[in-house]
């Protein structure tokens, strides 16, 4: 299938395509919904896993909880996105992207609305770990639909927009439980925070469960159903695709992991090294998620450019010096000196997510597309719970900012160890992955293959 597949949803050639939203000019009603509808659903997932972070003060007050008792919480939330990302994402392999965004984007609102009834720390424990099934699967699913309806040539840019969403979700949720939580008695405030979270139910009407599915996609199903070909959930652990799928794991435990060893214990950090109040708190952590959206939108078209491999590692050593001078640097507790940094710090930490889109969905053939691309992404957010409880662990010994910072090192190592490792993508033609050049280890193989039959006393031709 030749690239013009993958653009045909485009609009005509006479729209302009100039600027930096000639991406968006280019693009068809369609698509232009479709890009809305998964920016708007990720916003909001993003906005519910960041607000229960974001609670964690108030639920330990509410629920008698320890930190450590908190952050088992996140971590089982996190696991839980691993196996339901990893079951989505096959699930949209094998019935259609539209149809699973659909069922997760329900899944997801429904148990983050239920978990405002929670009333002992064993039912709500229960109930995120329900709604970390749903919550895994939604950011993939959208993002593997949107990013087989684009031009390879916009696919960072379009994907990185949408991830911007995550920083939108992190300054709502900020908003929630800060000034919104402080509206109501302190046994209401974070009741009504997580009942808002059924909000992302209304976006269910605007995707049409077969129509939004790409021409790629459907071409892919029809030719394997044609063959009478059913994709298992293991596909993506085959020898000629594991190592890719190990190491896209690895770059997203690695970033996910700096992330939330910093992001997870902000609010507290805050609170305690800062002497804010949690309100305060709240406040100046919508200002990190300021930050964080630019951060998505100059990686989104940096991203195109630079390459996504050089892309992760600018950001990520961006975020340890960021992180560095937020965390020690003496700034106090004034807002002239905390926001600023807090802006740019939200830049690095927020920003290095946008380059998962594009360079997943590009190291996947469409087949599997969305299970590896979930797979990965779930399995590092699942697998934080090394850092996020390594920063629970380490802090029994020292203040909290330098267990943040031990395990924001660790992480940012990791994805940049990842990088080095997996092939460069910009630019690739979805309907080519696995086809050639998936990666330099199976070219390795083809190659040693080659020279073995041109040695053979009966080799005759090349061999191809």
């Amino acid at each position: 299938m030749a690239e013009s597949s993958v653009t045909r949803e485009a609009a005509p050639a006479a729209t302009p395509r100039g600027g930096p939203l000639g991406w968006y000019a280019e693009s068809t009603a369609k698509v232009k919904r479709v890009f809305w509808t998964c920016s708007a659903a990720w916003a909001l997932d993003a906005m519910d896993g960041f607000v229960y972070q974001y609670l964690i003060p108030i639920l330990i007050t509410a629920f008698g909880m320890s930190l450590a008792q908190a952050g088992a919480i996140a971590s089982a939330n996190y696991f839980a996105s691993a196996i339901g990302g990893w079951a989505g994402g096959w699930l949209s392999d094998r019935f259609g992207r539209a149809r699973m965004l659909q069922i997760t984007i329900l899944w997801f609102s429904f148990f983050s609305f239920l978990s405002g009834f929670a009333q002992t720390y064993e039912q709500l424990l229960v109930i995120r770990v329900l709604q970390g099934l749903g919550f895994g699967a939604e950011w993939a699913v959208g993002a593997v639909l949107l990013g087989e309806m684009v031009a390879p040539k916009h696919r960072g840019k379009t994907l990185g927009t949408v991830h911007s969403g995550a920083a939108i979700g992190s300054g709502l949720a900020a908003l929630l439980a800060g000034p919104v939580v402080a509206l109501f008695p302190p046994d209401w405030g974070w009741r009504v925070v997580f009942w808002i979270g059924l909000t992302p139910a209304v976006l269910i009407f605007f995707v049409r469960r077969k129509d939004d599915d790409s021409e790629i996609y459907r071409a892919a199903k029809a030719k394997a159903e044609a063959e009478g070909r059913k994709v298992s959930i293991l596909a993506i652990f085959h020898p000629g695709i594991l190592r890719i799928t190990a190491l896209a794991s690895l770059l997203a435990l690695g970033a996910q992991g700096a992330g939330y060893a910093v992001s997870n214990y902000l609010t507290t950090f805050l609170q305690s090294e800062r002497g804010l109040s949690a309100a305060a708190a709240g406040i100046y952590v919508l200002f990190n998620s300021l930050g964080g959206f630019m951060g998505f939108i100059a990686n989104a078209y940096l991203s195109d450019r630079v390459g996504r491999r050089m892309i992760f590692r600018m950001f990520g050593v961006g975020f340890i010096l960021a992180v560095t001078f937020y965390l020690y640097a003496p700034l106090g507790s004034s807002a002239w000196t905390l926001l600023p940094a807090g802006i740019v710090y939200g830049f690095f930490q927020f920003g290095i997510y946008a380059s998962f889109g594009p360079y997943f969905s590009e190291l996947f053939p469409t087949e599997i597309r969305a299970n590896g691309q979930s797979f990965a992404y779930n399995f590092g957010r699942a697998s934080t719970f090394i850092f996020i409880q390594g920063v629970a662990f380490v802090a029994a010994f020292t203040p909290l900012s330098v267990a943040m910072m031990i395990m924001g090192i660790a992480g940012v190592s990791c994805a940049i160890i990842a990088t080095l490792l997996l092939p460069e993508t910009a630019g690739r033609d979805l309907a080519t992955v696995g086809q050639k050049d998936t990666s330099k280890a199976d070219t390795e193989r083809t190659n040693e293959r080659a020279r073995v039959a041109a040695a053979s006393p009966e080799a005759r031709e090349p061999a191809r």
